[in-house]
C-alpha cells in the first residue's frame, strides 16, 4: 500500500512559506507534480459497519468499508477491490514533519494525511477537482458539519441551469446520500474568513485518487466519517499543489 512518489522535508517548508492564494469558488461537484512518500504500519477503522462489502477479500477492509447506518442513512458499502490499494485508509509513518492534529493535503499525489502523535499519519486517498487546484497554503477547520446542505455557486449554476433549483435563494440540496458534499463537511477558514474551500465526503467512491470535472478534495463517505471523529478543534491545515 505504498507510493511510490517523493517530496523532501525541504520542499514541505518551501511550500509552507508560499502563503495561500484566494479560492473563487465553492466546491463540490454534482453529479504530475511532487509528493510525499509514506509507508504504510496498519491499517484502521472506527466503528463496524451493519454489512460488509461483500467482497470478502480482506475482513478489516470489510469493517473499513461496509454498509454503514449513520443518522439515519444507510451509506452503501464501497467496492474497495476496485480501487487502487494505496488510496485505502491506513496509517503510514509521517512523512510530512508538521505537529500533531494537522493535516496536510498533497494534492499531487491525492493524499491526504491527518498528523498524529508517535511519528505516524492516517493517511487517506482523495478526489481533486478543479476548484481543489485553485487553493494552497495554512488555514483552519472552522467549522465542520455532518450531513450538510449543499449550495452550488452562481458560476456553477450559470454552467449547469438545472441546478438552480438548489441556489441559496432555493435553500440548497437537502442532505442525503446524493448530496455532493456527502456524509461531512470540513470547511477552511484563513484570516477569520471562509476560503469557500472544503474537505468532503462523496458517493461517488470511483473518483478517488482522480483529478474530477469539480469540486475541491473529496474523500468516501466512509473515510469522511472517520476523518471528522479524529480531527481536533480549529484544526491547521496546510494544502499543496
Amino acid at each position: 500500500m505504498s507510493s511510490s512518489n517523493t517530496l523532501s522535508r525541504r520542499g514541505f517548508l518551501t511550500f509552507s512559506a508560499l502563503g495561500a492564494a484566494a479560492a473563487l469558488t465553492s466546491c463540490a461537484s454534482y453529479r504530475s507534480g511532487a509528493s510525499i512518500t509514506a509507508t504504510p504500519v496498519y491499517g484502521d477503522g472506527i466503528g463496524v459497519p451493519i454489512r460488509a462489502s461483500g467482497y470478502g477479500a480482506s475482513p478489516e477492509l470489510d469493517a473499513m468499508y461496509g454498509e454503514v447506518l449513520d443518522n439515519g442513512y444507510l451509506i452503501p458499502a464501497v467496492p474497495y477491490e476496485r480501487i487502487d490499494p494505496r488510496f485505502y485508509r491506513q496509517r503510514v509513518v509521517d512523512p510530512t514533519g508538521q505537529p500533531p492534529g494537522t493535516i496536510v493535503v498533497d494534492t499531487p499525489s491525492r493524499f491526504l494525511y491527518l498528523v498524529e502523535s508517535g511519528g505516524t499519519a492516517m493517511r487517506y486517498g482523495v478526489g481533486i477537482g478543479r476548484e481543489g487546484f485553485a487553493w494552497q497554503g495554512q488555514g483552519v477547520i472552522q467549522w465542520r458539519q455532518k450531513w450538510p446542505k449543499w449550495t452550488p455557486p452562481d458560476d456553477m449554476i450559470r454552467r449547469q441551469p438545472e441546478l438552480a433549483q438548489y441556489s441559496a435563494a432555493n435553500g440548497g440540496m437537502a442532505p442525503g446520500l446524493t448530496n455532493p458534499l456527502g456524509a461531512r463537511a470540513l470547511y477552511i477558514f484563513q484570516g477569520g474568513e471562509d476560503t469557500l474551500y472544503r474537505l468532503h465526503g462523496s458517493p461517488e467512491w470511483n473518483s478517488i485518487g482522480r483529478a474530477v470535472s469539480s469540486g475541491c478534495v473529496r474523500l468516501m463517505n466512509q473515510d469522511i466519517i472517520d476523518l471528522y471523529d479524529r480531527v481536533p478543534n480549529k484544526a491547521r491545515i496546510m494544502v499543496m499543489q
